[in-house]
């Protein structure tokens, strides 16, 4: 009896586990809109990085593939140059750096001199502001907002990167960009191509 039970009840697990969660359903329904919008498409592969959240979602084919807890800008959002805030709306990875940097190693001008740094698992606070494993370099695609002039996301030096101080991801804490730990960053950085879309919101 009890064997029949289970047998029936299988399909309805099986069909629960395939399906996306309300919030899921709403974060891939903002993308998609914000993008359409923009680019006149919906992209088959983007990164969403919600501020609110402090989490960065890897999208693929209208479905939530991987989230991670990121880190953005303690001093809040903004797109002008010096203000050491995170920039909004939508980006593509530029250019990628640290493919063959030992995890931790610190990049300074995203050149690995062979330093490794001391990952911080706590609350601890790093001296410097380190950059570490992997750089993803964004470069803003909507004029006025994060391309050109002083709002330029690209020559602000707006990264995607690994941080010292993995133990306050999920909290603001960067300098203007999107920190990650550092298996991650390593790992993502292996997935994500040149020219790959990254909405900040």
């Amino acid at each position: 009896m009890n064997k029949i039970i289970l047998f029936l009840l299988l399909p309805f697990f099986g069909t629960a586990n395939n399906k996306q969660n309300p919030m899921q359903d709403s974060i891939i329904n903002t993308v998609e809109k914000y993008t359409l919008s923009k680019v006149g498409s919906v992209p088959s592969k983007i990164l969403f990085v919600s501020v609110k959240e402090q989490k960065m979602y890897h999208i693929q084919s209208s479905k939530i593939v991987k989230t991670y807890t990121i880190s953005t800008s303690k001093y809040g959002e903004g797109n002008v140059s010096g203000s050491k805030k995170t920039p909004i709306g939508l980006h593509k990875i530029r250019q990628k750096y640290g493919g063959k940097t030992p995890k931790n190693g610190k990049l300074i001008g995203r050149v690995f001199y062979g330093k490794i740094a001391t990952i911080y698992s706590d609350a601890t606070r790093s001296k410097t502001d380190d950059i570490t494993s992997r750089v993803l370099w964004l470069g803003g695609m909507e004029k006025g907002i994060n391309k050109g002039n002083n709002v330029d996301s690209y020559r602000r030096y707006i990264y995607i990167h690994g941080t010292s101080e993995e133990g306050i991801l999920g909290q603001k804490a960067s300098h203007g960009c999107i920190r990650m730990k550092n298996s991650e960053v390593i790992a993502l950085y292996s997935l994500i191509k040149i020219g790959t879309l990254v909405l900040i919101l």
